[in-house]
């Protein structure tokens, strides 16, 4: 392999793959990256079997050819090189490979290339396509409601729904649920796949390009591939039945509060410093009089209390939460104002934007003495 390339372009791709390097494994040639050059471009492949990514970018071939470099070392030193332009050029009776920019050169061993998993592109059985700026939203918006216990491996990731007209994301951790709706270009095709919570996370740091473009979505068997500008993903799904989250959604609410987002994160942020080193991070609201009044007590610590101003319809009444569960969903609402709805204090309470009819969240309230 002789190749030259544009710095930014190689660093991006290295950083694009990186999440998918393994970085402890007992296969040693899952921590390398797979660098192919042809035609052209430059490819560079990552993979730990639960998740592949592939990034091509331009290059000059002046001899095509494939290799394996470690990812670590890889990262750190196109990072970290001088110049614009990157010179790779493969010794093989040496086993390694020059890197060359400006004046600095480096000579990294090579890993066996034929012992790297070639991620091949997914033939899916259905195809479907979404635009990233919708899909960016549906995962931000709920994929932090997964669970982190991988005791219960359906709840780890979300489900992404698919009909003609209509893309809905859920997730849930079985205290609260996030759901995330969102209008879909007319599709043929009707999908439920369950996504690994880590995979949605990269995909919503990939999907940040200026102008809307088409992902292209294939699932096949138990594998999903995500495809746009030059990143290639591919994924397992997770396998079983996710719940039937409609049961979860109260159909009306005895007491409806509005309040300014905000200036109730700011308080209950505030309230729930004390609250943190407590077993169960737990604050308690009280609606009454125009006003909710949140509290923390923590005997180890202390108290605190902070009001926020409150439009209620309804009966007063006092819920305790997971702080956590509260501030992780304001962060997430772009509303100027939500609309916090409940029926008693031990049944599920709503969360949503008063502008976005297409977001809900559900969260369940702490049983206090």
């Amino acid at each position: 392999m002789k190749i030259s390339c544009s710095k930014e372009l190689l660093t991006h791709a290295v950083q694009t793959v990186q999440k998918a390097v393994a970085s402890k494994s007992t296969l040693p040639i899952l921590t390398g990256i797979y660098l192919s050059a042809l035609d052209g471009k430059l490819e560079l492949q990552a993979t730990d079997y639960e998740i592949g990514i592939c990034c091509k970018i331009d290059a000059q071939i002046d001899e095509p050819g494939t290799i394996v470099l470690s990812g670590r070392y890889l990262q750190e030193l196109v990072r970290k090189l001088p110049g614009d332009t990157i010179h790779i050029l493969s010794l093989p009776a040496e086993k390694t490979i020059q890197i060359t920019s400006n004046s600095a050169q480096f000579n990294l061993l090579l890993m066996p290339a034929e012992e790297f998993p070639v991620i091949n592109k997914l033939e899916g059985e259905t195809s479907f396509l979404i635009k990233d700026n919708v899909f960016r939203e549906l995962i931000k918006k709920t994929v932090f409601a997964c669970a982190t216990d991988e005791a219960r491996p359906i709840f780890t990731g979300a489900l992404l729904e698919i009909n003609r007209f209509n893309a809905k994301m859920v997730a849930t951790n079985t205290h609260r649920l996030a759901l995330k709706e969102d209008s879909l270009e007319n599709s043929e095709k009707e999908v439920k796949i369950i996504i690994p919570s880590k995979i949605l996370t990269e995909l919503a740091r990939l999907l940040v390009s200026e102008h809307p473009l088409d992902v292209v979505v294939s699932c096949h068997k138990n594998q999903v591939s995500f495809s746009f500008d030059n990143v290639y993903i591919k994924s397992r799904v997770i396998e079983g039945q996710f719940p039937d989250y409609n049961r979860v959604i109260p159909d009306s609410f005895a007491t409806q509060v509005t309040l300014p987002t905000d200036n109730f994160l700011d308080a209950v942020e505030r309230v729930s410093l004390l609250a943190r080193d407590g077993e169960y991070n737990v604050i308690k609201l009280s609606f009454e009089n125009d006003m909710v009044i949140i509290n923390s007590n923590n005997p180890d610590v202390g108290k605190a209390c902070e009001t926020v101003p409150a439009m209620i319809a309804g009966n007063g009444l006092e819920i305790a939460f997971n702080a956590k569960y509260v501030t992780d969903i304001m962060k997430n609402i772009n509303s100027e104002k939500i609309t916090f709805s409940f029926n008693t204090p031990l049944s599920p309470a709503c969360i949503k934007p008063v502008d976005d009819e297409h977001y809900t969240y559900i969260i369940t309230p702490v049983r206090t003495s």
